[in-house]
């Protein structure tokens, strides 16, 4: 049984502390937040202790921590608790500066202790049954991928101040999960991004709506597309077509019926948010942490998955701010003197 330490009782922590808690190999021991009365909240649905994230990490019998707090204390969490002896999941993005991931990564990598990166769109059982339909040939190779991401609604400006911006905050899921079906980097990343939602958005100089193109080196293409409203509900698409065939992952809906009459056909709309459409894959990924720390293997999505993602969001801004493609490389070169 692993005791695990949660830093962080927001919206997503209380996702994670319920897969947590929900996993027969793990217990919810302690839980910390910058607001105490959160933590205090939390803790006593699973009758964890409250402590502070500084005791969290110094304690000697909590095996591992799950790192749910704002993302500019990724980094520094990551380092403390590698450094501690823990094994790490942490939310992405690893850190909204790619130069200070990179130098996270260096960093807990020297101590030997595991680190995975909350990547749990993998986990989803239809991706990964998308994935494997993939590797097993059933429509040969890849030629063409594209990922539809809009959310129902777009988050509150005082979020959108401080989110790191769109590439970085929404669709660095869609970066890594073009990354796990493709199974390798792109060498060309061009972006567009406008502000057509809420001016405020534009105002706060981010984007509410994206397109993002990506080539790769051996002539295959990958496309994104964003929006941070959708009005029917939050709409998850993945398409690969292949040399010999086409896969795709639809929506999951409210219900399955149908409706046929004279007035036409209608379907129910899809689930409204993240927390409907991907509690499954929460708690599927915490399993897989939770069975690599125990065998000892390696991480299923690694900070190395985590900085390439980043890299390819800070690619992205790039692009949408000069209008121009940018070269996947030369946003690594900084980081790799």
């Amino acid at each position: 049984m692993l005791k695990i330490g949660l830093l962080g009782a927001g919206r997503i922590g209380r996702v994670h502390a319920q897969a947590i808690s929900e996993h027969p190999k793990s217990v919810l021991a302690a839980v910390s937040d910058a607001v105490p009365k959160a933590a205090e909240s939390l803790a006593g649905e699973y009758q964890a202790e409250t402590r502070s994230s500084e005791d969290i990490i110094a304690d000697a019998s909590i095996d591992a921590v799950l790192i749910a707090t704002p993302t500019d204390t990724h980094s520094d969490l990551i380092e403390a608790a590698t450094r501690a002896g823990k094994a790490v999941l942490c939310e992405k993005p690893v850190d909204l500066d790619l130069n200070r991931a990179i130098a996270c990564q260096t960093n807990a990598s020297e101590t030997g202790q595991p680190v995975m990166v909350g990547f749990n769109r993998r986990f989803d059982p239809n991706f990964s049954a998308l994935k494997a339909s993939f590797e097993a040939g059933e429509i040969g190779k890849a030629e063409l991928l594209s990922i539809t991401s809009f959310d129902p609604a777009p988050p509150p400006i005082s979020y959108v101040k401080v989110s790191g911006g769109l590439f970085r905050d929404m669709m660095i899921h869609d970066f890594d999960m073009a990354n796990y079906l493709m199974g390798q980097l792109p060498t060309v990343i061009s972006a567009v991004g406008t502000s057509v939602v809420d001016p405020e958005i534009g105002q706060a100089g981010d984007y509410d709506t994206a397109v993002v193109t990506m080539t790769y080196a051996d002539g295959r293409v990958a496309a994104i597309k964003n929006s941070r409203r959708a009005v029917y509900g939050y709409d998850q698409r993945v398409e690969l077509l292949g040399s010999k065939g086409l896969l795709q992952a639809h929506n999951i809906l409210e219900n399955s019926v149908v409706k046929s009459t004279v007035d036409g056909v209608v379907g129910a709309k899809p689930t409204y948010f993240f927390l409907e459409r991907y509690m499954t894959a929460y708690r599927t990924e915490w399993g897989a942490f939770v069975d690599a720390v125990q065998a000892g293997s390696d991480m299923p999505v690694t900070l190395e998955d985590g900085v390439a993602a980043l890299a390819m969001a800070e690619a992205a801004t790039r692009s949408a701010r000069s209008g121009m493609p940018v070269m996947l490389s030369d946003v690594l070169k900084p980081v790799a003197k």
